[in-house]
């Protein structure tokens, strides 16, 4: 149970101290793809800690899962994981990690279920609005214009992927503005950005009480459309970009004392007209490796007993 113990604190410690370092480094904004790919990381630690603490707390509370675990490791082994007993909480950890496992699996299964419903919503509503002429084939790919007093625009994903863009965005689009628009979605969906915000939906709706899966939810929201403004902007240019987001957000009031609602809009456009100067190649390198050894972590501390065990 020590390695048990040892895991569940390291998994706290990482929840707790990973999301402050990361709020309080200035690198994220300017380097929003390796943010993504760290937050991710930290996640994945934390996760990883739980599940390694529950397959140790099973086998030493049951001598079945003990059997199916160590399988193929040698006695020695074997003994130094039960050295000290299973312990009178060994069985309760073990639930209550497996219910955890389970429930974050559910809410995962649901967000997809929603997330297929919106689709087909969204795709039912597209037919009405925009159907099919007689002897018209469907297309795949390109651009969709719908009627429709806001200016709007947003990717549809799915079997025949496209941009779909109302008549007012179109009368405000100008020039590139709509291509950048479109490199924008492009970007999300190359990326696959849905399953970043799915994923983290899931674990922040299923443990609204842990404060590292809310700010998962909230980082990633924040950084995926970072990351796709850089496609859009290394493509059409900063400028460009940036006057798209603002013909696409003026009417909302997003750029008013209180916006109500997207309130990061205001902060792109202002990361697009200024931008931060970027990591180094080198600094790049090294945060995505340091982030990279987070997981790997608890299954080097999982292992330590056995590879004592084994000198």
């Amino acid at each position: 149970m020590t390695v048990t113990a040892v895991l569940l604190l390291l998994g706290a410690l990482t929840a707790v101290v990973a999301p402050r370092l990361l709020a309080r480094a200035d690198w994220p904004d300017r380097e929003p793809v390796v943010a993504l790919w760290a937050w991710q990381c930290v996640v994945a630690a934390i996760l990883l800690c739980c599940a390694l603490s529950m397959t140790l707390s099973a086998e030493a509370a049951w001598q079945g899962v003990r059997r199916q675990v160590f399988a193929p490791a040698p006695q020695e082994v074997v003994e130094a994981y039960t050295a000290g007993g299973a312990g009178p909480w060994a069985p309760a950890t073990a639930m209550a990690l497996a219910c955890g496992g389970m429930w974050s699996g559910t809410m995962l299964v649901r967000e997809i279920l929603r997330s297929r419903a919106g689709h087909r919503s969204r795709q039912a509503e597209l037919r009405l609005r925009a159907p099919l002429l007689p002897g018209e084939a469907a297309s795949s790919g390109g651009l969709l214009v719908v009627e429709g007093e806001r200016p709007d625009a947003w990717w549809l994903s799915g079997a025949r992927p496209r941009l779909v863009v109302t008549t007012a965005a179109l009368r405000r689009l100008k020039g590139r503005q709509l291509d950048a628009v479109l490199a924008h979605e492009q970007g999300h969906a190359r990326a696959r950005h849905d399953w970043l915000l799915r994923c983290s939906a899931a674990l922040a709706t299923g443990f609204p009480r842990v404060p590292v899966f809310a700010a998962f939810r909230g980082e990633m929201h924040r950084l995926v459309e970072l990351a796709a403004d850089d496609t859009a902007s290394r493509r059409f240019g900063r400028r460009t970009t940036a006057l798209a987001l603002v013909e696409l957000n003026e009417d909302r009031g997003v750029f008013g004392p209180a916006p109500a609602s997207q309130a990061h809009v205001p902060p792109r456009v202002g990361r697009l007209l200024a931008p931060p100067d970027r990591l180094t190649a080198t600094r790049r390198l090294a945060l995505t490796v340091a982030a990279a050894l987070l997981p790997v972590i608890p299954v080097l501390v999982t292992l330590v007993p056995g590879l004592r065990a084994l000198d």
